[in-house]
């Protein structure tokens, strides 16, 4: 049973920086997912932030955190790594750990909620302007 362990975010002033982990058991040895962040905030849908895949340097960044928002992955540590600088208060949100199953590399990145099997329980991100 796969299980997602998220750490880090918190409340910052705008403009500040914050960094969320999230690292992955229970995969099949060798196998490849896509891992990704998903946020929610208050009123709004969820959306998917940025995201990997774990087997090749395929990246997603969402238009909203491009050039401020950096995501990267510790393959051996099935950790995901969200940097995010340059804070707004509209990114406030519960920020989302999501993998798939073990899949391969598909030619659009997935974007869509129904596609992410595992979920972590979610963790705030509060930004004051």
């Amino acid at each position: 049973q796969v299980q997602l362990v998220e750490s880090g975010g918190g409340s910052v002033q705008a403009g500040g920086s914050l960094r969320l982990t999230c690292v992955a058991s229970g995969y099949p040895s060798n196998s490849d997912y896509y891992m990704t962040w998903f946020r929610q905030g208050p009123g709004n849908s969820r959306e998917l932030v940025a995201g990997v895949f774990t087997g090749a340097d395929d990246k997603y960044y969402a238009d909203s955190v491009k050039g401020r928002f950096t995501i990267s992955q510790d393959r051996a540590k099935s950790t995901l790594i969200l940097q995010m600088s340059s804070l707004k208060p509209d990114d406030t949100a519960v920020y989302y750990c999501a993998t798939t199953a073990p899949a391969n590399m598909a030619s659009w990145f997935p974007r869509a909620e129904g596609r992410y099997r595992n979920w972590g329980p979610g963790t705030q991100v509060t930004v004051s302007s």
